[in-house]
């Protein structure tokens, strides 16, 4: 259904919880076999996004970025270290991947029935989630009656309806206009700050990274090691054209930029 849900080990879990952390990757790699021989993609990561955090992974295309978060989602595992979710991460990703022969409603509703909610109360939640992303009577609507904004709300209700305490995005947005896509930075980041779930986003746009997060990490070029951190200390709500959002999104770039002139990529 487009959302994935996986669950770390129950002691790994466990760890990461007792320590406020919604989830850790330590010292992680990840090789792929191609026909020169096998391709190191991810090298030595190291990184904790704490409960109710807002991190955003920043990269060049192909540096690693989407491998990353699959690894953390459980579809694939690493070639070396380790990964420990506080429970099962919701995956959400570019193409919303609704089923079209259901409606939005139906669609959430799915999601609640795999994670076990019993069928009397999957109505009301789903209503419930609705309201959540400012869809309210939109239960009976079929998928080709929705806008690309609304598609990806419903993606995102449906993300949510798992109770997931990490929520994995996949550049969510991408594909949408420049204004639907400023409005769901605001929808998200209201339902973040509404619900407290941890937040592990991948974008290669460095303004939305700015104004989304608490804390930008950048990837290097291919392979993807964490180059460089920063916290973002400004006020929410943000706008994507702020002054602050500019400035530190202007130092992100050139360091960005200079990854990539290292690395020789263009």
């Amino acid at each position: 259904m487009g959302t994935t849900l996986t669950k770390a080990p129950e002691s790994a879990a466990h760890t990461v919880d007792a320590a406020g952390i919604a989830a850790r990757i330590e010292h992680v790699s990840k090789s792929f076999a191609t026909p020169a021989g096998q391709q190191l993609v991810l090298d030595d990561i190291t990184l904790d996004v704490a409960q109710g955090e807002f991190v955003t992974l920043l990269g060049a295309s192909g540096c690693g970025k989407s491998t990353l978060l699959n690894l953390v989602a459980g579809l694939d595992k690493p070639s070396v270290g380790a990964i420990a979710t506080d429970g099962r991460p919701a995956l959400m990703f570019q193409e919303h991947a609704l089923f079209p022969w259901l409606t939005a409603g139906k669609n959430i509703e799915l999601a609640l029935k795999l994670s076990g909610l019993p069928k009397a109360e999957r109505r009301p939640r789903t209503e419930e989630l609705l309201t959540l992303v400012r869809l309210e009577g939109a239960y009976g609507k079929r998928v080709h009656e929705l806008s690309g904004g609304m598609r990806q709300r419903v993606a995102l209700a449906r993300a949510l309806a798992q109770d997931s305490k990490l929520l994995l995005m996949d550049e969510p947005f991408a594909a949408l206009d420049a204004i639907t896509r400023d409005v769901l930075h605001d929808e998200l980041t209201r339902i973040w700050r509404e619900t407290g779930v941890s937040v592990l986003f991948v974008t290669h746009n460095v303004r939305e990274a700015v104004r989304l997060a608490q804390r930008v990490v950048l990837l290097s070029s291919r392979p993807g090691r964490v180059a460089r951190e920063w916290t973002v200390d400004i006020e929410q709500p943000r706008r994507i054209d702020d002054t602050a959002v500019a400035e530190l999104s202007v130092e992100i770039t050139e360091e960005l930029r200079g990854e990539i002139r290292r690395h020789g990529q263009h």
